[in-house]
């Protein structure tokens, strides 16, 4: 199911005319479960790392993509898990749930920002869920930071239109929790949100010097 799935988003890039620029590929295990944590700026967000996982990997999508017909019960068989940020109970249980995943060799991949950044530079990141973060440190997998720069350029900006795009998406180097200054791993959330900015910068900053 990985594989089709995967066929069918990059039918979905190929028919909006979306070029993805990957870099950092060599930065993500084969064979071994991990989270991915990544910038959310759009829809093409999921469709694009998506279509890059080399193994089984569920995604932590807000609970009111479960109400969508026929999406949901895809999702669900891609070990897909719905989080209502205002439930924190519930909110527990999903995590819980993704630990195991991860013990079970399913990766893992949340936009820790937890709803669609709309600044204008990417690099101002909303303040990420540090709840997620549990997953790493209860099961000390890596961390794969993902840096994804105009993916709302396809969708979102014109919306409701699809148009061409050209989007960069950027594996950063794995993130052991358990090899991190103990203050940084209090606040793994923010020090991974350092990191993706960082990158993130690092892409503005060439683009806007190849245009200069």
């Amino acid at each position: 199911q990985l594989r089709i799935v995967q066929w069918g988003f990059r039918v979905v890039l190929f028919l909006s005319g979306t070029k993805v620029d990957v870099r950092g590929e060599e930065n993500v295990p084969k064979d071994e479960a991990v989270l991915y944590i990544g910038n959310h700026r759009g829809f093409f967000d999921t469709v694009i790392s998506y279509s890059r996982c080399p193994g089984l990997t569920g995604y932590i999508s807000k609970s009111n993509v479960a109400k969508v017909p026929g999406l949901s019960h895809w999702m669900r068989r891609l070990y897909c898990l719905f989080i209502d940020r205002d439930d924190i109970k519930q909110g527990l249980k999903i995590i819980l749930q993704a630990i195991e995943q991860v013990k079970s060799g399913i990766s893992i991949c949340i936009f820790t920002e937890g709803t669609r950044n709309k600044n204008e530079n990417p690099a101002e990141l909303l303040p990420f869920k540090e709840g997620s973060f549990k997953i790493a440190q209860k099961t000390n997998c890596k961390i794969i930071p993902m840096a994804l720069v105009h993916t709302d350029d396809v969708f979102e900006n014109q919306f409701p239109w699809i148009k061409r795009a050209h989007v960069v998406l950027e594996y950063g180097k794995p993130i052991i929790p358990s090899e991190l200054a103990k203050e940084d791993q209090k606040h793994l959330g923010a020090y991974c949100q350092g990191v993706i900015s960082s990158m993130l910068e690092n892409i503005v900053s060439e683009e806007n010097n190849k245009n200069s």
